[in-house]
């Protein structure tokens, strides 16, 4: 699969430039936006795996924006590392305490941002159950070793291939997959899958799930999610 997708979030045209270019040559898929509404609009409908979120933006601040990301169900799991000129205590306190997970100040290195980037992503990602570790959601039993899943003393029965759809999108609750990741993720195996089949099968396992089913969110116009039951 790719690698992760990265959001800039920058009102100075150089550092979108500069950052867009070091980012991409790492292997990076980078998205850009000038003001935090643009980003937050595009948080609404699909889900980064980093944001590089600077403070001092026109209109909603860099704060607040973070702010309103961390407060939202669909977008609080997202890391966020701070971009800030101002070097001052006050706001990287404030930061930190909203769920920003780091900070660099401007001036920066390139080498040393993709390095920071890195080392929250592989953090994050060290946070995400291991594919052969159970998962369990109430009273739903994932086990992937066995691909099986058991709700309460009740087996369901999958098939293969809605097995693994499955446990891509609950090992990351919340989390936003396209139709193009989870054909990725299940490519190459003995089914063969297309983004318009992902639709047919998740449909199939709402059915199958029960009660469960509604966890599988469609996210219109993106993909589907994994939303955990309130």
């Amino acid at each position: 699969m790719a690698k992760e997708l990265i959001w800039v979030v920058d009102d100075e045209d150089d550092i979108l430039e500069l950052l867009q270019y070091n980012l991409s040559r790492e292997g990076y898929t980078v998205t850009c936006f000038s003001t935090g509404e643009s980003a937050l609009k595009a948080a609404a409908q699909s889900t980064p795996d980093l944001i590089l979120l600077d403070l001092m933006l026109p209109g909603i601040g860099g704060l607040d924006v973070c702010r309103i990301l961390k407060q939202s169900e669909k977008s609080r799991q997202i890391p966020i590392i701070m971009l800030t000129a101002r070097g001052e205590e006050a706001d990287i306190v404030t930061g930190l305490e909203l769920g920003a997970d780091d900070y660099i100040t401007k001036p920066f290195s390139p080498r040393i941002l993709i390095a920071r980037a890195r080392a929250v992503l592989r953090r994050i990602q060290d946070t995400i159950p291991s594919d052969d570790q159970s998962l369990k959601i109430e009273d739903m039993v994932i086990h992937p070793g066995q691909f099986s899943v058991q709700i309460s003393d009740r087996s369901v029965d999958l098939t293969a291939t809605e097995f693994r759809m499955l446990h891509l999108l609950a090992k990351r609750p919340g989390w936003v997959f396209t139709r193009g990741q989870i054909v990725d993720a299940i490519h190459g195996e003995d089914y063969a899958v297309t983004e318009r089949s992902v639709d047919v099968q998740i449909a199939g396992l709402r059915k199958k799930l029960g009660d469960y089913g509604d966890c599988l969110e469609t996210v219109r116009g993106v993909g589907y999610r994994f939303r955990v039951r309130s």
